[in-house]
């Protein structure tokens, strides 16, 4: 039986999608979450097989849940289930870890396939999301504007160096690596370290 946790902040969405795997007899709703922040939570406690993930959520957006899970649970399968099919939307999420990307429009059986198809280690793509990644070009995004300082406490962050290893390496504080932090995950858009890790390995992918 493959447990199912489903992610979407839209009541009737989960609604009806719990109803859908009631139909099969190899799918089960493990639960419900209504934002990231729950779904990661929910990740933990519930450990179900897949995670049917929606992008935008309140509190951490979907492509930022990803990363949460996975950075524990590397072994769950993502398969994102959502409206948008811009290029950059997709790449985000598939470099984030998650396994497939299907659209709110498909039919009910493309659902559930796409569920047993990342169990079973393939990658179900939804033939419009195909064509953005196939067409588009990544849109160029302004870069963050981190001090060289700023910069030297990322790079040590993506080693996994803890905060007093850094201060110890740099020659400055605890709290000093803090106020960088702080200023980091801002210009980052992400809430903590493993994210910015991520962040650092992400970028290190696309230069080399």
């Amino acid at each position: 039986m493959i447990r199912v946790l489903i992610v979407d902040d839209h009541a009737v969405v989960r609604r009806g999608l719990a109803q859908l795997l009631a139909t099969t007899d190899d799918l089960i709703l493990a639960g419900e979450a209504a934002d990231g922040e729950v779904a990661v939570g929910m990740a933990a406690e519930l450990r179900p097989d897949v995670v049917l993930m929606d992008l935008s959520m309140p509190h951490l957006e979907g492509v930022h849940t990803i990363a949460r899970i996975l950075a524990t649970q590397p072994e769950l399968h993502i398969l994102v289930l959502t409206s948008f099919s811009d290029h950059n939307q997709i790449l985000d999420a598939l470099q984030a870890g998650a396994k497939g990307y299907l659209l709110k429009h498909a039919e009910p059986e493309t659902i559930l396939s796409g569920i047993r198809e990342v169990v079973a280690g393939l990658s179900p793509l939804d033939p419009k999301a195909a064509r953005a990644l196939l067409t588009g070009r990544r849109a160029p995004r302004p870069g963050p504007e981190l001090s060289d300082r700023e910069r030297e406490v990322l790079e040590l962050v993506g080693e996994g160096l803890p905060n007093r290893s850094i201060a110890r390496s740099l020659g400055i504080t605890e709290r000093t690596v803090k106020a960088h932090l702080t200023s980091i995950y801002q210009q980052l858009g992400v809430t903590d370290r493993t994210q910015a890790a991520l962040w650092v390995q992400r970028q290190t992918h696309t230069e080399t």
